[in-house]
């Protein structure tokens, strides 16, 4: 089997991270709390292992460090849930105070060693390692510094295994800390140059599903996680459960990533409706393709028409027919052309599983890589250059042992980035190369299958 590592870092990721938890191990039916199987169907334990491990006494555990420079932020993690393994926890003994070069060359250096001595220990008791998923924020000093730090030795250490990152990335309309524009920029030649797949989310994008879609009033957190968790649970279905031939983290990098720089992918899922709203839905193929590439539907603040689709997959959960959801899919392409490249032909992929997530008979999550994402990448440009012309801030960067050359170097690689992806949407028919198509059918739904996470305010469930 081919067994993934996750490594949730800082708070942002370790929200997240528990967020993903509780949906997958409900739907592997089990138990959040102890740890135990409490599922119905033998599909629910078929590839159990790509995430979990398993203990003599018939306890589930999950293969994932959770790491933060400061304990107290996870001390909660630990005291929630037997489904972490203890020595899994590692914690420095002070913040990295939303500052990347703490978490980058002081308080977070301190626990590297111990990070990649946990790490290494997990992937030793794996039998084949897929890769690494990598679940975090680049606008604190954690997420962002200390992430790049672990990346860059992961790279050095399983150099043909593969990287994937969940990035939470900073809005200005959202944004709590003031040096969040250098923390993500800072970040940003790790995430171009050290991760394979890179997920981006955004809050602001994240608030407003919440208040336009689901009708709900936010006063903290636990939503928006469980909307990211139900949202990287469907693009790991095709991971988790069986019927689909060869998926992997590497057929969707194949099929997502025309150039290796060109890794930043906008992930979306449907339906995204009140209780109320999905009683007067059609429950069809087409209506959930619709939903999928509304830009209403995106984890990122990005409007999808501001640019050119490179690639874009579909992966479908619920009884369906596959040559209906490929029609649609194709239909999509076909009524829209001049929102895709021509350069890739066949740049629409598709996957299909018959189980679907609680609550729903069927889903869609949307994994797209478009040039419209060179916006938000000019965004924190723009945040960055604005303080940095003043050298802003930056005593408290310099003073950790940063050079300021180290900052502009970040911004000719965002700059360099934003070319990049620029230049593929003006390439005409003779350039590039890409991505393929297909189709994936899984069979098989389990009963008792449930997912965890926060109650509707509408029905309570």
């Amino acid at each position: 089997m081919r067994e993934i590592v996750t490594l949730q870092i800082g708070g942002a990721g370790n929200a997240i991270g528990d967020a993903f938890w509780h949906v997958i191990s409900h739907e592997h039916g089990v138990d959040y709390n102890s740890g135990r199987f409490a599922g119905t169907s033998p599909l629910q334990l078929e590839r159990m292992n790509v995430f979990f491990n398993a203990t003599v006494s018939k306890r589930f555990y999950v293969r994932s460090i959770v790491i933060d420079t400061e304990a107290s932020t996870i001390q909660r993690l630990h005291n929630s849930s037997q489904l972490y393994r203890p020595e899994n926890f590692v914690a420095g003994t002070e913040s990295a105070g939303n500052n990347f070069a703490r978490g980058y060359h002081t308080d977070g250096a301190e626990i590297l060693q111990q990070v990649l001595d946990n790490t290494r220990r997990e992937v030793e008791a794996v039998d084949s390692l897929q890769g690494f998923q990598l679940l975090h924020s680049i606008g604190g000093g954690t997420g962002s510094g200390l992430t790049s730090l672990i990346m860059e030795s992961l790279v050095e250490q399983y150099p043909d295994n593969l990287l994937c990152n969940y990035v939470t990335i900073p809005s200005p309309n959202m944004s709590q800390v003031v040096v969040e524009p250098y923390n993500a920029l800072l970040s940003t030649p790790a995430l171009v140059n050290n991760s394979h797949l890179t997920f981006c989310l955004d809050n602001e994008a994240l608030f407003q599903i919440c208040n336009r879609n689901l009708k709900i009033k936010m006063s903290g957190y636990e939503h928006i996680n469980h909307i990211v968790a139900l949202t990287m649970s469907g693009i790991t279905t095709c991971l988790r459960f069986p019927g689909q031939l060869n998926a992997g983290l590497r057929k969707i990098y194949v099929n997502m990533v025309p150039f290796p720089r060109l890794h930043f992918l906008i992930p979306g899922f449907a339906p995204l409706v009140t209780c109320t709203q999905q009683q007067f839905s059609k429950g069809t193929v087409s209506e959930l393709v619709q939903q999928i590439f509304s830009s209403n539907n995106l984890l990122c603040a990005i409007d999808l028409r501001q640019g050119k689709l490179l690639t874009a997959a579909g992966i479908f959960r619920g009884r369906m027919s596959p040559r209906e959801v490929d029609q649609m899919m194709t239909g999509v392409r076909n009524k829209n052309l001049n929102n895709f490249v021509d350069w890739i032909p066949n740049n629409i992929k598709t996957a299909i599983c018959d189980i679907p997530p609680r609550g729903l008979k069927m889903s869609a999550t949307f994994i797209g890589n478009t040039t419209a994402i060179q916006t938000l990448f000019q965004r924190l440009l723009d945040g960055s250059s604005v303080m940095l012309r003043r050298k802003a801030h930056l005593h408290w960067y310099t003073g950790e042992g940063m050079e300021e050359q180290e900052f502009i170097d970040a911004q000719q690689e965002l700059q360099a980035i934003i070319d990049d992806y620029r230049s593929s949407a003006e390439m005409d028919g003779d350039g590039g190369g890409g991505g393929g198509g297909g189709n994936e059918n899984g069979s098989a739904r389990p009963s008792g299958a449930a997912a965890g996470g926060p109650k509707c305010p509408h029905c309570g469930e």
